[in-house]
């Protein structure tokens, strides 16, 4: 597996990251928003059983290759799981053309300062190795601001940089997620600080190496085109963060250089109920949207 090779696809960047990674807390509201009520399964195994049922349905898709879709996250149960016999991430890069990424956090901390940091992640340097030999591209790591406090976001930075120092440490690539909730009265403000942060961080990281950053649509269209200029910058990635999918599209063709890389706006519409031709044509439709609006910028 060529990491140049996947290097190159995002930098070229000519599609969007299919975010797939719902986790334990997440999972039931994905399976009902896909049709399957929680009393249609009996227990944890069984929901994560169907919940790569739904994922294995959608990266089988006609629709969803590598020549749309660049990149997908995967939950750490699904790396660890296989696609017709094969491990998901080899599937996903040898079959279909798109490059695997691994959610890494265990999720958040209780909010300090308006912000949210991510828990310890205990066994990261074994998942890390893990992931590697799978066949992982990078990692993705979400922490989260809710206000623009100076001292919270410069909180959250500083530890995301300094868990993709480790990430980076395994060979892999990080992608840097301080998500911005999308609801917050101060959300231009506290975007400029972000971004301000994070351009402190890149310039201090070592020669020669990249990360990637998964970001909000921002309130001012192209506010995030330092990053996406910057040497540092494999590529600028941007989360729906609760818009409808034809909103997060019509916001992420307004900034030049970023794509995106939707979870809910990708699946809406999609349900276990509906024929294999049903299913391919809705995401057909998704993955379409979504990839004219990536390229659009």
């Amino acid at each position: 597996m060529s990491n140049a090779q996947q290097t190159e696809k995002m930098r070229e960047g000519n599609g969007f990251i299919a975010a797939l990674d719902q986790s334990g807390g997440s999972t039931p509201k994905a399976l009902r928003l896909y049709g399957i009520e929680e009393d249609a399964y009996d227990g944890e195994e069984q929901m994560f059983d169907l919940i790569h049922e739904m994922r294995s349905r959608i990266i089988k898709s006609p629709a969803f290759t590598g020549e749309k879709v660049v990149g997908a996250i995967l939950f750490e149960q699904t790396m660890d799981r296989e696609i017709d016999g094969i491990p998901t991430a080899t599937y996903l890069w040898e079959k279909r053309g798109v490059v695997p990424f691994l959610k890494i956090d265990k999720g958040l901390e209780a909010e300090a300062n308006g912000c949210q940091l991510m828990k310890p992640i205990p066994g990261l340097d074994e998942l890390l190795s893990r992931a590697v030999k799978a066949g992982i591209f990078g990692t993705k790591e979400r922490s989260v601001i809710s206000a623009a406090n100076p001292a919270g976001i410069k909180a959250v930075v500083d530890q995301q940089f300094e868990l993709g120092a480790q990430v980076l440490g395994h060979g892999l690539m990080p992608i840097i997620e301080p998500e911005v909730t999308i609801s917050i009265a101060d959300k231009a403000e506290a975007e400029e600080m972000l971004l301000s942060e994070i351009l402190t961080h890149l310039d201090a990281l070592p020669e020669g190496k990249q990360v990637m950053l998964k970001l909000s649509l921002p309130t001012k269209a192209n506010l995030y085109k330092p990053l996406v200029d910057h040497p540092k910058v494999l590529k600028v990635v941007a989360l729906s963060g609760g818009y409808s999918r034809d909103e997060a599209n019509a916001k992420l063709a307004q900034n030049t250089g970023m794509i995106a890389s939707f979870s809910r706006a990708l699946t809406e519409g999609l349900s276990a109920q509906q024929t294999d031709a049903e299913f391919d044509a809705m995401l057909g439709e998704a993955i379409s949207s979504i990839h004219a609006a990536s390229v659009a910028g």
